[in-house]
């Protein structure tokens, strides 16, 4: 009987040691290694398939100055990722700084047959004063883009992201420097509907403006400006039952990263709810970034859960 349960615990042992080393191997972070990304957006588009849109660090990093050429990734088991190679860079931007680079977090939207591909850019050397919000688009979801132009009178601010509520409406947020505005987009997609408007209610609001919506709730989540020592940006939430606010602020959903930086999107796949974010643990430099996702969860009161933050570990 002893040899019996002997060989019952082995077996056992042996099964649940091959299961945590398969999905070791396979669900990995970060989940992009051939190369360096930030700044995820995804999207579940109409194929069923998750696309994630990130920017790229150009090795050898000279701060974020070098970001240039946006790849795509798309999954439909959040195991195996496809790149879908490059879709986009500075170069072919008409209006955009001559040196190129400056190709910061991108975001994508989906409205009446055609993919809207949205990017910040500056039109001239000095870059700073100098931001406008691209606007690139295809009948396909990770080639073919073509820059049409950009949103015509915005403020030089940074980080877009569009929502598309339940009813068809889109919504326009950008951001940096302490400001989150947004507003509703025309039908069109490429212009501002009425007035941008400050999002009130957000506390220690840095940049990296995503919005999701969840039973009948609007989340807007973004980086702060937490700085000390080599502590750096936490991930904060507000909700509101507008998509324009005001927000009631939630708490910090995510601690910092090994990353100076941190900017992530939070999507619904399958029935799981997933945060995708960036750090450093590839590198081990601040401005040569990859992209992550870890499983998001929900209270019973619709707060979110702090996201448990894995690296080549099983999630």
């Amino acid at each position: 009987m002893k040899f019996f349960k002997r060989i019952t615990f082995s077996c056992a042992a042996l099964m649940a040691a091959l299961l945590i080393t398969g999905n070791s191997y396979s669900q990995k972070n970060p989940f992009i290694t051939s190369m360096y990304t930030a700044d995820p957006s995804a999207h579940v588009w109409a194929d069923g398939r998750l696309y994630v849109y990130a920017s790229h660090d150009v090795a050898p990093p000279r701060g974020c100055d070098l970001m240039d050429r946006y790849h795509v990734f798309s999954t439909d088991d959040m195991i195996h990722w496809k790149d879908h190679g490059e879709i986009l860079n500075s170069g072919q931007v008409p209006w955009g700084r001559k040196e190129g680079g400056f190709m910061w977090a991108p975001d994508c939207a989906y409205k009446n047959g055609t993919y809207y591909y949205y990017f910040p850019h500056p039109s001239d050397t000095k870059w700073n004063d100098t931001w406008k919000i691209g606007v690139a688009t295809s009948k396909k979801p990770a080639s073919d883009f073509k820059v049409q132009g950009y949103i015509k009178g915005l403020e030089s601010m940074i980080d877009p992201t569009v929502f598309i509520d339940d009813d068809g409406q889109a919504y326009f947020y950008y951001g940096g420097g302490g400001t989150c505005k947004g507003g509703k987009l025309k039908d069109n997609m490429t212009e501002i509907d009425g007035d941008m408007k400050k999002m009130e209610g957000l506390e220690d609001f840095h940049e990296a403006t995503w919005v999701h919506k969840r039973k009948g709730i609007y989340y807007l989540s973004y980086s702060d400006n937490h700085d000390e020592g080599d502590k750096h940006n936490r991930m904060r939430y507000a909700t509101s039952n507008n998509p324009l606010g005001p927000w009631k602020y939630q708490g910090i959903y995510m601690d910092p990263t090994d990353s100076y930086t941190n900017h992530g999107s939070i999507v619904e796949y399958k029935g799981q709810w997933y945060s995708f974010y960036h750090n450093s643990s590839l590198s081990g430099n601040d401005w040569l970034r990859s992209i992550c996702v870890d499983k998001l969860y929900f209270n019973e009161d619709g707060t979110i859960q702090k996201v448990v933050q894995t690296n080549g570990l099983s999630k």
